[in-house]
């Protein structure tokens, strides 16, 4: 057997880091920052506590490297909120979609809990000031409003409506409803509360 070469060393590095990090996620989102400890991350990824220190220095490094990726990812998602495909109503849908989705819902979980969690470092705090929490709500108005006047959406102050949903949607995230015995609701069941 021939030895790697660095390009295979870099890949199976970065491999490795994202494994980590996914499995991170998905603790910290269920657990918080305080509630976690490297060796529930490292039991969820499959591999030893100290290999994680191989790739970051602790736990509050790993955490906050976290919370800046998915911030800067979420920031550029919001750019092209506008853009989407489809009705206002089916926009809101396959937004709604996208956040319950396996592979998105623990961002948003942890996201939501991170924002108020009084115990996450300092760092964290001033990323999370960058991109207010009511952003989306804001760039999404005008694409409910349209959907008003085309009668997909129910009338009322778009805002407030708005709000309401998501504080739903982040709610049933935060609580984790999948390991209940119903589940995580339909999101068609969801968008009734909007619709006309």
């Amino acid at each position: 057997m021939s030895p790697l070469n660095k390009q295979q060393l870099d890949q199976i590095r970065d491999e490795r880091r994202e494994e980590i990090k996914q499995a991170s996620l998905k603790v910290f989102a269920r657990r918080g920052y305080k509630g976690t400890k490297t060796s529930l991350i490292a039991k969820e990824a499959s591999i030893s506590e100290g290999l994680i220190y191989r790739y970051f220095n602790s736990k509050k490094e790993l955490f906050i490297t976290l919370i800046q990726e998915l911030m800067e990812e979420a920031r550029r998602e919001l750019e092209h909120v506008h853009h989407l495909p489809g009705t206002p109503f089916e926009q809101l849908r396959n937004l709604t979609e996208n956040m319950f989705d396996e592979n998105s819902k623990y961002a948003f979980m942890l996201i939501e809990r991170s924002r108020k969690d009084e115990n996450v470092p300092e760092k964290v705090t001033q990323i999370f000031e960058q991109l207010p929490p009511n952003v989306l709500i804001d760039l999404l108005v005008p694409t409910f409003v349209k959907g008003q006047k085309s009668g997909e959406f129910s009338p009322g102050e778009p805002r407030k409506l708005l709000t309401w949903y998501f504080t739903i949607v982040n709610s049933l995230l935060t609580q984790e409803q999948g390991d209940e015995e119903y589940g995580l609701p339909d999101v068609d069941v969801l968008m009734r509360i909007l619709a006309k």
